[in-house]
């Protein structure tokens, strides 16, 4: 009897209720008599396994013989060409590659995946060692939220958003409060910190910007002939700059010589694995809408499950994992699961085709069943015990995750149609959605403008805040493949799994689907796949 896919295998346990080890799939796909091993394999397993090991399967059929590999060359799971990031500012092209791919359910398919692992000369995997693997989270504010909306809780959060930003800001300019400047003699040189509580421009031309600080506000003015003008532009209200120039001979207002954000330092030299290891990184799934790609799924985890992703140990997913309920107008008209438990339960089984020992990390987005203000904390515990596959780490957004030294801020995103309304095309668009991330960077906050389309929790302190700057940094929400190197840290938009609904394209959004970019970690150069 020919051997089944590895996908095959796992579809057939997760019905059951399990997931495997990636070796126990190999072993049962291997197997004289796949169905029948599997079968013998569930009959002797106690009630209190979750996880099929290794262990399980060789108690059953190691006294039946195994099938040997195949003499000929083994054939790919997905003959797509690759596009790679290069380690220059400027972003590499974003269309994938198309390519045609078995029928997952097809064992007689002659190009069907029948390796799920690298074998030895002894048939056995050449497992990863997953004592070699570290995974650690920061910044996760789950259980953490405090704040009830009080308008002295909005203070706190902006008091903290300032002290911090302007602790990466005194190094570069020496500041002194508004109340101080204020009281300078007309003609002075001063230079100010703030937060940008107004911009507009003035009958000249020219530009009026007010900051503020702890101690009040202070006009500074930005002439049109100064070179620093088109920074203006990319202003965002709330955000924290510094600014140094000259006091009119009143002292009433400031002429602004230059202008700086926190940014990200250009000598900054990201931190790589030891050991040569690669993370997917994928947002938006949306299970539950009718526009769900479920055939991309599928043969995204069945090439998750070949030789060729033996490397992929880590799967990052940034926000939206379902398409939730009630998001925009008529959405239901669109839903194929109407109940919102009922989605998670569907992409519980999505998530149960992944090999059964990758690490995953999930954030939640906008369409998942969390508030919208940001931070959002991390699924409620109903949730949470729906979506337990391969004991997913399921943290806030946004949260910084550390895997084999590599540092990985995921945010779903939802910032980014903002930053996209608000700054020139040519600065920032959906088409080239890694830019408008590179300007996240440079303000070194993932959602600086408030009051806008996007939702702010008060906390007691402000975590959306980018005290610490990440190797990579990872979004989803605008449903566009990106991505590019900003001061060396990798920017990813990693696209999404939905294709174009009714709303989309009333609105004019033609997403980027099925996509799934895979970073190498010992060198940061990333791999952008495509399923379709």
């Amino acid at each position: 009897m020919p051997s089944e896919t590895p996908a095959s295998v796992v579809q057939s346990l997760a019905r059951h209720g399990y997931n495997a080890e990636r070796e126990a799939v190999t072993l049962l796909a291997r197997a004289p008599d796949p169905p029948e091993a599997i079968g013998a394999v569930l009959e002797n397993i106690s009630e209190e396994t979750l996880r099929i090991t290794v262990t399980d399967v060789r108690a059953v059929i190691d006294s039946a013989p195994i099938e040997d590999p195949p003499q000929e060359p083994p054939v790919e799971a997905q003959n797509t060409e690759s596009n790679q990031a290069t380690d220059a500012d400027s972003p590499v092209e974003t269309e994938g590659v198309t390519s045609k791919q078995p029928k997952r359910d097809d064992p007689t398919d002659s190009s069907a995946v029948d390796d799920a692992e690298e074998i030895d000369t002894s048939g056995n995997r050449r497992a990863s060692d997953i004592s070699l693997r570290s995974l650690s989270i920061a910044n996760d504010m789950t259980g953490q939220s405090t704040g009830t909306g009080e308008y002295k809780q909005f203070v706190r959060t902006f008091r903290d958003r300032y002290e911090r930003l302007s602790k990466l800001l005194r190094s570069r300019v020496n500041h002194r409060p508004t109340k101080a400047i204020s009281k300078m003699p007309g003609g002075s040189e001063a230079e100010l910190i703030g937060l940008v509580n107004d911009v507009r421009s003035t009958k000249g031309g020219h530009w009026l910007i007010e900051l503020e600080d702890t101690t009040g506000t202070f006009p500074c003015l930005v002439t049109k002939d100064k070179n620093i003008s088109e920074l203006v532009n990319e202003l965002l209200m709330d955000e924290c700059i510094a600014v140094q120039g000259r006091l009119s001979d009143d002292a009433g207002i400031m002429f602004v010589d230059s202008l700086h954000f926190p940014d990200v330092p250009r000598t900054h030299r990201p931190s790589t694995a030891d050991r040569h290891v690669q993370a997917a990184l994928i947002s938006d799934i949306h299970v539950g809408s009718q526009e769900f790609m479920a055939e991309a799924w599928h043969q995204f985890t069945d090439w998750l499950h070949s030789e060729e992703a033996q490397h992929v140990e880590y799967l990052l997913i940034a926000g939206d994992m379902v398409e939730g309920v009630g998001v925009y107008p008529n959405q239901d008209k669109e839903l194929d699961i109407i109940d919102i438990y009922d989605q998670y339960e569907m992409f519980a089984e999505y998530l149960k085709e992944v090999p059964g020992d990758m690490e995953i990390v999930m954030i939640p987005g906008n369409h998942d069943a969390v508030r919208l203000a940001e931070p959002q904390p991390g699924f409620d515990d109903r949730l949470r015990d729906i979506m337990d596959i391969h004991d997913a780490r399921i943290v806030s957004n946004p949260a910084t995750v550390t895997i084999e030294n590599v540092s990985v801020l995921m945010y779903h995103g939802v910032s980014l149609d903002e930053v996209i309304a608000e700054l020139p095309e040519e600065k920032a668009s959906y088409d080239e959605s890694h830019k408008a991330m590179y300007h996240l960077l440079k303000k070194r906050h993932v959602a600086p403008q408030y009051g806008g389309r996007n939702r702010l929790a008060p906390e007691t302190q402000d975590y959306l805040v980018i005290d610490n700057v990440p190797d990579i940094f990872h979004t989803g929400h605008v449903h566009k493949i990106g991505w590019g190197k900003y001061h060396n840290v990798l920017a990813v938009n990693s696209g999404c799994w939905q294709a174009q609904t009714d709303f989309q394209k009333s609105v004019n959004i033609n997403p980027d689907s099925g996509y799934a970019p895979i970073v190498d970690l010992d060198t940061l150069n990333m791999t952008v796949r495509k399923f379709v």
